[in-house]
């Protein structure tokens, strides 16, 4: 089946979720109210429907291949990526300065899921890219910025994150790779990089290269980390480009997924040293680069969010064209199609209502830092970055977590032909992998939420977040349907539970941290769940609102019906998380090292 990006569900949560004419009302973002929003998300579902999605099978099974250092991407994709650039969706949520055109991240983000849909491996270049950018135009020097971000901006150019080496995975402080200055204000780069997502690729001229690298005398651990900017070919001053630079690509990986993606080993420094340009100061690389990770980790989630859909819709049109049995409550006399069955019809409810609420999470977010970064008022400022810091880790984790629940499900859904690579369920399920490793493991996610988001503040920034769970409930109440009284109940109970966790993680952080830790990533699937499930019942709200106005109302009411499936069956999973974190800790380090 070819896919259809889901422009009516998307603008349904930009419109009443992430409240797009709120957005429109702040500075730079006048024009980009549900107007615009519609249009930009017709024009990207044309491109990624006709253009990317045809090439998503290509891509598995004819990877990108190298030779001699050469990479050679799946055949179909420069010409793809040619067409993206020249559309401007490199450069959507970018700055008009350098070439952008400057739209928020509400709309941006829901342009980036379908591009994810559409073809995961194509759209980790862009990804990357977009971390790249975000980075300079934080830290970068006016002569980087002039000389990098329009050609990235422009998608003239990409770029790549190098932070893993052989010896240092998500441990940075163990980086090897070194930094020479040199009395020209340049430095000589050596070292290798692996795991290098388009690291060398040939649909563009030149590739960016962001590197973390130690400069002699540095301080021991994170502490003496610095970023450097390394092209793969030298830019001369008029801006044209000159030689190649001392990085080289010597290999690339043979995956279990997202094969078409060239994921590199770079070798810097072989030949006198890779020339690079540093960015910001010294020893302040992880700094910058967290603000890379930072972009990418929501990317990750909006990928979750975007493979998940696709295999949902793949779900969908099987189970409505296989014939497979009797209906037990003999609806039909004969075999029916699937979709009859209460079964497959509880496995495609499951994989459309966690669709729909980690996307309406993910928007809500994207809205949260729009007014985090352009709001006039400070305060207001500072509280949208708290509530979108909190949900950074619940969109990257339980996003993902959920994509490989529902890619699991659309194979299950096929039963044995879903076993079967012809099909292409399991490519879904291959695919999805990755996405709760690569930027932050789900641990490193759920680390960061009990440490930075939860214990740092007391829990003073989750109590936030419940407390506006809250009101919902409130209004779900005072609306006084059966479904959003049922929905009422289900989230306040995931809202006590929460709230038990977060004042056991705040009081035992110190006292007892491998207890609490133990639990971290049961909390970040508690917190993601209870998150998701809130935005679903607001959705409900919204959609009993406009049905009672007679607007599109078979589309209100499944979403009213999918809001109550999700309080019902996946909401109703947090009260055992809060069990488990709370009282189960100690069993998780009870046995000794010896007996495993």
């Amino acid at each position: 089946m070819s896919y259809v990006a889901p422009s009516k569900d998307m603008l349904f949560a930009i419109e009443h979720l992430a409240n797009i004419e709120q957005v429109a009302q702040l500075p730079g973002f006048e024009d980009a109210g549900l107007e615009t929003a519609q249009a930009v998300l017709e024009e990207c579902a044309k491109f990624c429907e006709g253009v990317v999605a045809p090439l998503n099978v290509a891509g598995d099974t004819q990877p990108s291949s190298w030779k001699d250092g050469v990479v050679t991407t799946t055949p179909g994709f420069k010409d793809a990526f040619k067409q993206y650039a020249e559309g401007g969706w490199q450069g959507l949520q970018h700055p008009v300065d350098f070439g952008g055109q400057g739209l928020p991240k509400t709309i941006g983000a829901a342009c980036i899921e379908m591009l994810n849909s559409a073809n995961l491996s194509f759209a980790l270049c862009p990804l990357l890219t977009d971390g790249a950018i975000e980075a300079l135009l934080t830290a970068g020097s006016d002569e980087l910025k002039a000389t990098y971000l329009e050609k990235l901006v422009t998608g003239e150019w990409t770029g790549t994150m190098n932070l893993t080496e052989p010896q240092a995975g998500s441990d940075l402080a163990l980086v090897r790779t070194k930094a020479e200055p040199q009395p020209d204000g340049t430095y000589k780069v050596f070292g290798t990089k692996i795991f290098i997502t388009y690291g060398e690729h040939d649909m563009v001229d030149n590739i960016v290269h962001l590197v973390l690298a130690r400069v002699a005398g540095a301080p021991e651990g994170v502490k003496g980390i610095s970023l450097f900017v390394v092209p793969k070919l030298l830019v001369n001053k008029d801006g044209s480009l000159g030689e190649r630079n001392d990085v080289q690509c010597v290999s690339i990986e043979h995956k279990m997924g997202i094969k078409a993606s060239p994921t590199a080993v770079l070798q810097f420094g072989d030949h006198g040293g890779a020339v690079g340009y540093l960015v910001g100061e010294e020893n302040r690389g992880l700094e910058y680069m967290f603000i890379m990770m930072n972009a990418a980790r929501y990317a990750v989630g909006v990928q979750g969010i975007a493979v998940a859909d696709r295999a949902y819709q793949k779900a969908v049109a099987y189970a409505k064209e296989r014939v497979q049995s009797r209906p037990v409550d003999g609806s039909v006399k004969g075999s029916a199609t699937i979709i009859h069955h209460p079964d497959v019809r509880r496995m495609l409810m499951t994989m459309r209502a966690y669709v729909e609420g980690c996307r309406a999470m993910a928007l809500t977010g994207a809205a949260a830092y729009d007014a985090a970064h352009t709001h006039p008022d400070a305060q207001v400022r500072a509280d949208n970055a708290t509530f979108y810091e909190f949900l950074v880790p619940l969109i990257k984790g339980f996003s993902t977590e959920m994509s490989l629940e529902v890619t699991s499900l659309g194979v299950q859904v096929h039963g044995g032909m879903g076993f079967i690579e012809e099909t292409g369920a399991a490519q879904y399920y291959r695919d999805a992998k990755i996405l709760t490793i690569y930027e932050g493991t789900t641990a490193i996610q759920a680390n960061d939420l009990v440490g930075r988001k939860t214990t740092r503040d007391g829990g003073a920034s989750a109590k936030a977040v419940a407390a506006q769970i809250e009101k919902t409930e409130a209004e779900l109440n005072a609306n006084g349907s059966a479904d959003a009284k049922a929905v009422a109940a289900r989230l306040a109970a995931a809202r006590k539970a929460f709230l038990d966790v977060v004042d056991f993680m705040a009081g035992a952080a110190k006292s007892s941290p491998n207890d609490v830790y133990a639990g971290s990533v049961p909390y970040l699937m508690l917190a993601g769940n209870l998150v998701a499930g809130w935005q679903m019942a607001r959705a409900l709200l919204a959609a009993q609102a406009l049905a009672a106005k007679g607007e599109d109302k078979a589309f209100m009411e499944a979403k009213v019906t999918t809001a109550r499936f999700y309080a019902d069956h996946i909401l109703v999973k947090t009260s055992a998380l809060r069990d488990s974190i709370v009282d189960g800790g100690a069993s998780v380090m009870a046995l000794p090292q010896e007996a495993f």
